[in-house]
């Protein structure tokens, strides 16, 4: 949709993002927006959000039309594998660079889009654009992912991950060799208080458990088995990187760029390695394990190699 009018007198001289937010009734963030993407024009010239309308001027102001944030897209997802298809649930093989479910901000691929892709109807009480979903992994993890198909296993499987009956078994390469090679990090995590988009470990954070013991030692790195007793956003790479062990290939939680580019790395060396948990309907143990994707795999071989 495009719109063209004359700067009327008494948003002359104003910024186009707040003149255009007053005129247009949107957001001024989402004037600013119009503005970075080139839709906003004044006499024929595309205007920045912080230049100013003169009075008189043409403006044409073209609005694109964006697609529901929370929309499921469905489309086929590269690399998502099933690892166990039942009745109740399917477990998942979640590519790296995958999302669990839609969310503002992403655009990328989802494993709700990518099931639905595939032919899986998931029957669940769960918001439209995260039917099934009882936990997430991280865009940069990889891994195994449960995702309830029923409304029954929905609430059984959404219940045992709340009450911490779920076990969670991630592997990891971390920088350096954690001392003691097998212990607990018990610390709370919130949000890094000056980055929104990072996690820290602060004094009001909420409580937050790790388990880990080193499998192997490479000297600058070593593999380490990693129990989740909780499970908060970014927990592993926080604690770690708050021991001065980060994750191999975690730039943004204080990795070297010099070992990462070495081993290949473009994310972090985290992988979600196995689940186990009691079946929804049947009672018994479910327990399915995810092999390391050959990212991961190629870092590992190459530390071991110099080992």
């Amino acid at each position: 949709m495009t719109e063209t009018f004359q700067v009327p007198g008494e948003i002359a001289g104003s910024r186009a993002d707040a003149g255009l937010a007053a005129l247009l009734g949107i957001s001024r963030s989402a004037a600013a927006l119009l503005c970075a993407e080139g839709n906003v024009l004044q006499d024929g010239a595309a205007m920045g959000k912080s230049e100013k309308f003169k009075a008189g001027a043409s403006i044409q102001v073209t609005i694109p039309e964006r697609r529901d944030p929370l929309e499921v897209v469905v489309e086929p997802v590269d690399g998502l594998d099933i690892l166990l298809d039942d009745d109740d649930f399917v477990v998942v093989d979640k590519p790296v660079g995958v999302a669990a479910h839609p969310s503002p901000g992403w655009v990328g691929p989802t494993v709700v889009g990518g099931l639905a892709a595939a032919g899986y109807r998931i029957s669940t009480s769960g918001a439209p654009e995260r039917v099934g979903i009882v936990h997430r992994l991280d865009v940069g993890t990889s891994g195994a992912m449960v995702v309830a198909k029923t409304e029954h296993a929905y609430t059984v499987l959404k219940q045992a991950f709340r009450d911490r009956t779920v076990e969670k078994i991630y592997h990891a390469v971390v920088q350096g060799l954690p001392d003691p090679l097998q212990g607990t990090i018990d610390a709370p995590i919130g949000r890094h208080p000056g980055h929104d988009w990072r996690f820290a470990v602060i004094e009001d954070g909420r409580d937050s458990i790790t388990h880990y013991e080193v499998l192997e030692a490479f000297g600058k790195a070593s593999l380490v088995e990693v129990h989740l007793e909780t499970g908060r956003t970014h927990q592993i790479r926080v604690h770690f990187s708050a021991l001065r062990h980060p994750c191999a290939g975690d730039l943004t939680y204080g990795a070297d760029p010099t070992l990462a580019a070495e081993l290949g790395l473009t994310r972090q060396w985290l992988h979600a390695h196995k689940l186990a948990f009691t079946h929804p309907s049947t009672g018994d143990l479910v327990s399915v394990t995810s092999p390391y994707p050959q990212d991961l795999s190629y870092a590992l071989d190459h530390l071991r190699g110099e080992h």
